[in-house]
């Protein structure tokens, strides 16, 4: 299989593991109170993040030390566009009948998404 079509099945597992991770598998625990800095809801969500990616990025080959470097800065990473998102929410008393809740949702999903295509070129480039 050429390049080109390892990292687009590749970018559609990351979409596929950010789909269940961050929508199916968040509990109330993992969304209440997100807007204080430690959360250990946040922090476990980040973590079901990291893990899924562990499986997916093994699945293509991804060697061990690439793959622990990629998830662990994953998992900060999203941990902090969470943080934000949730810290600018809050604070704003945002509700989904408002347009800054949607372009807050939109912010953190593409800061999500640009997340994923960086994991993808690190791995383009082992």
């Amino acid at each position: 299989m050429d390049d080109l079509n390892m990292v687009l099945l590749l970018i559609a597992a990351l979409q596929i593991k950010h789909l269940f991770a961050d929508f199916f598998l968040q509990n109330a625990k993992m969304i209440m109170g997100r807007e204080k800095y430690w959360h250990m809801g946040r922090a476990q969500h980040a973590g079901i993040h990291a893990v899924f990616s562990i499986g997916v990025l093994a699945v293509f080959g991804t060697p061990l030390g690439a793959l622990s470097a990629i998830v662990i800065a994953e998992f900060v990473i999203h941990f902090h566009i969470d943080w934000l998102k949730a810290r600018y929410s809050v604070n704003r008393n945002l509700q989904p009948d408002q347009p800054l809740y949607w372009y807050a949702m939109g912010t953190d999903q593409a800061a999500h998404q640009l997340t994923y295509l960086v994991m993808v070129w690190v791995w383009l480039c082992l």
